[in-house]
């Protein structure tokens, strides 16, 4: 697996095994293959892993989930940043900076879009009460955990354990405070907010750090734009079976927002909690097509 990404150099560990770690370049073959932390390759040469010695990555495995965003949503590049995650964690702050309900829907939609499952970090829950920020999502069955830095970390190991997860969130909400509560020798540099509510970038590098007793986090960059351009309606609907199912009978071109953009949408037929799922999912999709 990669776990690090540095000027055309692949930090790349062996079976998993955090203390197999080996340095290694793209094959020629490859091309301009991007490559990402969370790939899963195949590696031939110098598998010792000392000092100056470097393998070669000549096969990119299938991956089983991506996170990708765009530049912009005008942007019609996507990039893929983190690859085969099983989960993603949106560390959000429920204050100093306020929380973003903006980044954390775009966060949703990349998540389920890309076929991992979206959790909900909530830190600086001394500062603010993180329940009402939290019941906007209620409707999506979403987790949600407490983590902030008094908050008991066992809550959050236990969801993380086993499993390859990436932090994502904006900067200064506490993300890399996290980490390092997390994974006590990763080190991640911390930043303090602006005095216009905006956080220092920290983290400059996605990378993937073990965690005990087993699974990895993957911390990337704070970010401060998310662009969709690349993802359409029904690549969010496809993570909720009953919605899935309920579009196939939408007429051509549905974008499933209801009347009165789409008055024959087969979501409105559904009841039930499904009906309350499509309220919410509908909320995500609305950021698509203001976007």
């Amino acid at each position: 697996m990669v776990v690090t990404v540095d000027r055309g150099r692949w930090g790349c560990v062996l079976h998993d095994d955090p203390a197999q770690q080996v340095t290694a370049m793209r094959a020629r073959e490859l091309g301009r293959t991007p490559i990402v932390v969370g790939d899963t390759v195949s590696l031939v040469g110098d598998l010792s892993g000392r000092p100056d010695t470097l393998a070669r990555i000549v096969r990119l495995e299938e991956r089983r989930t991506v996170l990708r965003r765009t530049a912009d949503d005008t942007d019609p590049f996507e990039r893929i940043f983190v690859a085969n995650a099983d989960q993603l964690l949106i560390v959000v702050a429920v204050a100093d900076p306020p929380p973003r309900t903006g980044l954390v829907e775009r966060a949703l939609i990349a998540a389920y879009a890309g076929g991992l499952t979206p959790i909900l970090a909530l830190t600086k829950t001394d500062l603010a009460d993180p329940d009402s920020f939290a019941a906007q999502f209620a409707d999506l069955n979403i987790r949600v955990i407490g983590a902030g830095r008094d908050e008991p970390l066992a809550p959050i190991i236990e969801v993380l354990t086993g499993r390859l997860t990436a932090l994502l969130g904006h900067s200064g909400v506490g993300k890399s405070t996290l980490v390092n509560r997390l994974v006590p020798e990763a080190g991640r540099a911390t930043g303090e907010v602006t005095g216009v509510g905006k956080g220092r970038h920290t983290s400059t590098q996605s990378v993937a750090l073990p965690l005990y007793p087993s699974g990895w986090v993957i911390d990337t960059p704070g970010i401060r734009s998310f662009g969709l351009a690349h993802i359409r309606p029904d690549d969010v609907l496809a993570a909720f079976s009953d919605l899935s199912e309920a579009i196939e009978d939408c007429p051509r071109g549905c974008q499933h927002l209801g009347p009165p953009a789409d008055p024959e949408c087969a979501l409105d037929e559904l009841e039930g909690a499904s009906a309350k799922r499509v309220t919410a999912v509908r909320q995500l999709l609305s950021v698509l097509t203001t976007a």
